[in-house]
């Protein structure tokens, strides 16, 4: 039976909640880890509408992107709009889970979905969060066994180079050690030296594989103790960050680009500052309320920088500075609906069979356009 704390871990293999701001409240909000699961709706929002197609379609899990905790929670009057939602989560034995600015860094993510709806292409990170650690893993291990250790932390995840997997380098020498009283050797007998002819096997891993690689490679290790290294690395791991910024695959008019994405997203019309006429080429995108990071997308060389919840001030600043803006609204984040349940659906065969993902039908947009 699938339980909410193995939803919460497979989930977490591609959004860690390390990955969220300081700032930010992620995780698991609501519910216990140790209730069954067999329905789990992704949402946008937790607002009362998404709880009652919740309750109707016997969900037992939310997942959001928008927490339903935000700010520190001192009380909870269940006479207001936000009691009664909870009440009914509690009352239906929902429980609710909340990736935000997490899953808005992570390749795949809010961000990342945002661009592919935006038709921008060669993309990297807007404002660097975070630059993952890497590591050189070395291990020593009889001859009988380099091939099995060497598969064993492939798969694990150790060894990716760019887009190449199960990296590795090994050179041969000659092992040599004394087992003491109390042990039980896998080779040689105690307080008798003993040597043996081994491979020194190198790989790379991440900060964050460190666990996991260390474990499959000491069920693979035939030793009682197994000998190995983990040497820091200068060289840059991964990037990770807020927003991307991208080039159009073919330039175009402001005033084009507009009604492409009021076409992607079904709106019926933006707001946007600049010049209708003004050549489009490279494009910053940030999901959510962005108006922090028009300065990084003008310093990035933006043309035209795609976020939520501009101020008027905002726009005067950034017509000032030059660089175009197009507000489309918070909610076009309701894109990640569809790309989570699709990283479950491709991770599926890691749950329980009878376990369904549905996202919510709800548009939670509260903004009408007269």
């Amino acid at each position: 039976m699938t339980k909410v704390k193995d939803i919460v871990q497979l989930f977490e293999e591609w959004v860690p909640v390390d990955y969220a701001e300081h700032w930010d409240n992620v995780g698991l909000q609501l519910g216990h880890t140790e209730q069954p699961v067999t329905k789990v709706m992704i949402t946008l929002d937790v607002v009362d509408r998404v709880v009652k197609e919740a309750i109707e379609q016997d969900v037992d899990m939310i997942i959001a992107h928008h927490p339903l905790f935000f700010q520190e929670l001192k009380s909870l009057d269940l006479a207001t709009p936000k009691g009664k939602v909870v009440q009914h989560l509690i009352k239906h034995d929902i429980a609710v889970y909340a990736a935000h600015t997490n899953l808005d860094v992570v390749d795949g993510g809010v961000n990342d979905l945002l661009a592919d709806q935006l038709q921008i292409i060669d993309t990297k990170p807007l404002v660097t969060t975070n630059i993952e650690k890497i590591y050189k893993l070395v291990i020593y291990t009889p001859a009988t066994h380099i091939e099995q250790l060497k598969h064993a932390l492939g798969d694990a995840g150790a060894g990716h180079i760019g887009n190449y997997s199960h990296c590795s380098f090994r050179s041969r020498g000659t092992g040599a050690f004394k087992p003491l009283a109390g042990t039980n050797p896998y080779l040689g007998k105690q307080d008798e030296m003993e040597e043996v002819d081994e491979y020194k096997l190198e790989t790379i891993i991440t900060e964050s594989q460190f666990t996991s690689v260390l474990e499959a490679a000491e069920h693979a290790h035939p030793y009682e103790e197994m000998a190995y290294d983990v040497i820091p690395l200068a060289n840059q791991g991964k990037v990770r960050g807020l927003g991307r910024i991208g080039f159009l695959a073919h330039p175009m008019p402001l005033k084009e680009y507009i009604e492409i994405v009021k076409q992607r997203f079904s709106l019926p019309a933006l707001r946007y500052v600049g010049s209708a006429d003004q050549q489009i080429k490279r494009i910053a995108v940030l999901g959510g309320s962005g108006k922090g990071y028009i300065e990084a997308a003008r310093k990035a060389g933006a043309d035209l920088y795609v976020t939520g919840d501009l101020t008027f001030h905002d726009a005067q600043d950034a017509e000032e500075a030059g660089i175009c803006l197009l507000d489309p609204g918070h909610h076009v984040e309701a894109v990640m609906k569809q790309g989570v349940k699709d990283y479950f659906d491709r991770n599926k065969e890691q749950l329980s069979s009878d376990v369904e993902v549905i996202t919510s039908k709800q548009f939670t947009e509260p903004f009408h356009f007269a």
